[in-house]
């Protein structure tokens, strides 16, 4: 996943809501649960951790039962004490102390509460890159240093891997065609990471990686589920015994479920994004422009999609009474810079979204060039009384700009086909007047006229209209 352009913008929940959720997250209620439960007696290794002897009344104290117990207890601890829950109060004597953050749990924000669940989401991340390590002993070197190419383990390459399998689950999730909160089949995410955008048919290498790949995720998405990160349904464990064995019942290999599903939570949405703005990603969130002003909030909707424009846009509306919003809008709608189209269509659709109290500031800019034909359309819409016809210069203008507004948002979308179709096809000389539209982007929409238009006689005319354009001015 490229951080060269901004992702599109999440919906988070609200963060009292968030915080709920992280703290009934069984990474953070164990880590505070073993917080208050540690005393004077409480003693840890060199590395911080629980000394083994008391790891059974640690487990106990957790509730936790079974030969995984110890193992657990001990995790739990160790998110305690990155989170900053506990801290070793003297590394001779291996004492510890409650953190600074444990009393933030209880008396915190739900900001504090965010924080310290982060802070734990990232040993169990890390956690999740370790492989099983059966042959560590036999890796260790003189000195105690780790021989990682003995065990064909590269840390780095594990850690990039999975904040790309992340990253790609986020971009899934908010992403308007997307699953949304739909689950994601596991082998789907896998060849996001493998398989090449331009492969067609995947070889039988290929598709082996996917395999081994799928299976490496399936324990990281055990691991990372109860840090609430993720709702996870593995891999049907028939999937992997012996080809020689007899299923105990039958199987369907049809039902890709069995394969792996997994959905980012609410709280895993704010978790993996707050790890991509430290990455240095751009990754907005609606709502976040709702306080700025209309310059601000044209501009950033920009690339939104439809759903998160309106949204974003309703934020706003909702701060502002609806006249001044309308004013601010339109005087932000202005210019004559590239961006100066898309900036006027959402300034459309976001008048779509006030009442008749804004019908003032739409009459002030009837005669102003760059917005008089979208008034029209806004007051014709409500029926108002008293609007002046449009001239033809306005309305070759208004649907230059229009066209040049879906470029920029959609590129050579199908509905942009359509609209040109459909123009060409109403107006038989249109493109003998079109070219004299002054407008910046007239060269460019014709140019894309020409392109999009399937009969080749049309497209030529586009492609010469354009031309002529261009010389008009200058170009």
């Amino acid at each position: 996943m490229s951080d060269s352009s901004p992702l599109p913008p999440v919906r988070l929940h609200p963060e009292a809501e968030l915080a709920r959720a992280a703290l009934s997250t069984p990474l953070l209620s164990r880590a505070a649960r073993l917080a208050r439960w540690a005393g004077p007696g409480t003693r840890v290794d060199a590395g911080g951790g629980l000394v083994e002897e008391q790891l059974p009344a640690a487990a106990e104290e957790l509730g936790l039962t079974g030969d995984d117990a110890a193992a657990y207890a001990s995790e739990a601890w160790r998110v305690a004490l990155d989170a900053g829950l506990v801290e070793i109060a003297d590394e001779e004597t291996g004492t510890v102390a409650a953190g600074p953050e444990l009393a933030r749990l209880t008396g915190g924000s739900p900001h504090d509460v965010l924080a310290v669940w982060l802070a734990g989401l990232e040993t169990v991340v890390a956690d999740a890159t370790v492989p099983d390590l059966d042959g560590l002993a036999e890796a260790l070197e003189e000195g105690g240093e780790v021989d990682f190419s003995s065990l064909d383990w590269d840390p780095e390459a594990e850690a990039e891997f999975l904040d790309g399998v992340l990253g790609n689950l986020y971009l899934l999730t908010v992403s308007e065609d997307g699953p949304g909160e739909s689950p994601v089949p596991l082998p789907a995410l896998a060849a996001s990471m493998i398989v090449p955008s331009d492969m067609g048919e995947p070889t039988n290498d290929v598709l082996e990686q996917v395999s081994d790949a799928m299976m490496r995720l399936d324990d990281q998405f055990r691991m990372l589920e109860p840090a609430g990160l993720v709702e996870y349904q593995p891999v049907d464990e028939a999937l992997m015994a012996d080809a020689d064995e007899e299923p105990a019942a039958p199987v369907d290999d049809t039902d890709v479920a069995r394969y792996g599903m997994v959905r980012l939570t609410p709280l895993g949405l704010y978790g993996l994004r707050a790890r991509l703005l430290e990455a240095g990603v751009e990754a907005p969130a609606v709502g976040e422009l709702a306080e700025k002003g209309a310059d601000a909030l044209l501009s950033g909707t920009a690339q939104f999609g439809q759903s998160a424009a309106q949204a974003e846009t309703e934020q706003w509306l909702t701060r502002r009474e609806p006249l001044a919003a309308a004013a601010e809008l339109l005087a932000a709608a202005r210019g004559a810079d590239t961006g100066a189209p898309l900036r006027r269509l959402r300034c459309q659709q976001a008048l779509s979204l006030v009442g008749a109290e804004a019908e003032p500031a739409l009459r002030d800019v009837l005669d102003d060039p760059e917005l008089g034909g979208l008034a029209r359309v806004w007051l014709s819409e409500r029926g108002a009384p008293d609007v002046p016809a449009p001239s033809e210069q306005l309305v070759f203008w208004l649907t230059i700009d229009t066209i040049a507004a879906q470029l920029a948002a959609e590129g050579n979308s199908e509905e942009l086909q359509l609209l040109v179709e459909g123009l060409a096809g109403q107006h038989s000389g249109f493109f003998a007047v079109a070219w004299r539209v002054d407008h910046p982007a007239t060269a460019d929409v014709l140019e894309a006229m020409g392109r999009l238009h399937p009969d080749k006689k049309v497209a030529k005319e586009a492609r010469k209209a354009a031309f002529k354009a261009r010389s008009q001015h200058g170009g």
